[in-house]
């Protein structure tokens, strides 16, 4: 089998990447084309798992490079998307022809090639803020931004071409994942970039909102999880670790992990408008234990604090700090 991963060069997709090339899958990575030939965060990966990888430098944008880069692939786990929120704010027709436009070209060469799976990305985003909690895969969708708007759009795209041509797509629904290599626009990066560069005095959004997050680790046994099950197909499944906690406490427990005292300052800057911001998300991760047999290695306060530490030590080694502008926001 082997398995096409859009997105591969990026936060998540290169950590499953290497994941599934280290469990001896063969693995197409599918990277965004730019001058300078960067595969992103997989030029830093080790030496054995670049002399396994086969690398493809496209646009998810470009209908025909899609084609070609999954000619010859079994599966295809597509990561690729535009997903910062303060971005989509002034430029949302980059979201449209990335996450729409571009799912859509995954689905019809998936059509065209027959490829047995295609495990589509969406996010914890497209419920907008909990109507009830935890939150299940029955949950309203609500768009809140333009990015969120254009994942519920490319996620009912995708099931779709489930529904009108048995088109094999299962949809996986990470809540906000968290881990070493995260872009700094996420507040667990904006948090630790921060203090590791010798600030006390930090700079932050809102604290009162609450998120579930999920250790990069946990994200990716969920993708090969509801890759190798059957049962998946046609199914929206969240993966989460079912434990909420606000903004505010996060930064207490970084600070803590950290060994640090910690002053927050609000940024007006890095506030959502007010009918945008998602106060709340914390997940039923039920459906993934009953039907993949899924479960959270990091769950609880317990496993967010060993996530934690185990980011913080990544972000502490000065090799991977210099790749943050900790003075900079990151929109």
């Amino acid at each position: 089998m082997k398995i096409l991963v859009t997105g591969a060069d990026g936060f998540i997709g290169s950590h499953l990447t290497e994941t599934l090339i280290r469990q001896g899958y063969d693995v197409r990575a599918f990277v965004y084309y730019n001058s300078f030939n960067s595969w992103g965060w997989l030029d830093s990966t080790s030496k054995d798992i670049k002399k396994n990888l086969e690398v493809f430098s496209g646009d998810i944008r470009d209908p025909n490079g899609v084609k070609e880069a999954m000619k010859g692939c079994d599966t295809v786990l597509h990561l690729a998307s535009l997903i910062a929120i303060p971005y989509s704010y002034h430029s949302p027709d980059t979201y449209v022809d990335t996450n729409i436009k571009g799912t859509l070209n995954i689905l019809q060469a998936a059509r065209e090639f027959g490829i047995s799976k295609i495990v589509h990305t969406s996010t914890s985003e497209v419920y907008g803020t909990a109507l009830y909690v935890p939150i299940n895969e029955n949950h309203p969708l609500q768009g809140q931004s333009p990015y969120s708007a254009s994942k519920i759009g490319a996620d009912q795209m995708a099931l779709s071409f489930y529904r009108s041509f048995e088109t094999p797509v299962a949809i996986i629904r990470p809540f906000n994942t968290y881990g070493p290599r995260q872009s700094a626009r996420a507040v667990i990066p904006t948090i630790i970039t921060q203090l590791a560069s010798g600030k006390v005095k930090i700079k932050l959004g809102a604290l009162s909102p609450t998120r579930d997050f999920n250790y990069v680790k946990d994200t990716v046994s969920g993708f090969i999880s509801i890759m190798n099950s059957k049962k998946a197909i046609g199914e929206v499944i969240n993966i989460g670790s079912n434990y909420e906690i606000s903004i505010g406490e996060t930064a207490e427990v970084i600070a803590d992990v950290m060994g640090t005292k910690i002053e927050i300052e609000t940024d007006e800057i890095r506030l959502r408008p007010e009918k945008s911001e998602v106060e709340r998300l914390w997940a039923d991760n039920q459906k993934a234990i009953e039907l993949l047999g899924w479960k959270p290695s990091y769950g609880g306060i317990e496993g967010f604090k060993q996530g934690i530490k185990e980011t913080v030590e990544w972000f502490s080694n000065p090799v991977n700090l210099l790749q943050y502008k900790a003075d900079v926001y990151n929109i």
